[in-house]
């Protein structure tokens, strides 16, 4: 589902973000904590056959910058957050577009993206 928050625009990824996905997490910045872009690029595509997780793609004044993801921790036994409330989400988010960073779009886009997240009922995130 879409939806704006804070001034910006989170859509469902989808297949066709690939490319731009596959650009993003070749970028060293990313890659320094989200490892080999093609395991990371598959990891993105098995979410979209997973109802469990979410997997969006952040704008900004309508430029696609970011990706971020939402799912249930408590669908992962390996997790540590398995004593959270049910309903309770994690987040991993990066900003692909260099030129972004050091700007305070992490900071708000993530803050506007768990008060979304709040005001849908999650308890946690």
């Amino acid at each position: 589902m879409n939806f704006v928050a804070d001034g910006y625009e989170f859509a469902p990824a989808t297949p066709d973000d690939f490319p731009l996905l596959a650009r993003w997490l070749e970028q060293d910045h990313v890659r320094r904590w989200w490892g080999d872009p093609d395991a990371e690029l598959a990891e993105v595509a098995r979410i979209f056959g997973d109802p469990s997780m979410e997997a969006l793609i952040v704008s900004h004044d309508g430029r696609p910058f970011a990706h971020q993801q939402s799912w249930d921790p408590t669908l992962w036994p390996e997790y540590p957050l398995q004593d959270q409330p049910p309903g309770t989400r994690g987040i991993d988010q990066f900003i692909g577009e260099p030129d972004m960073l050091g700007r305070g779009h992490g900071t708000r886009f993530i803050g506007a993206f768990a008060r979304h997240l709040l005001a849908q009922g999650v308890p946690r995130w």
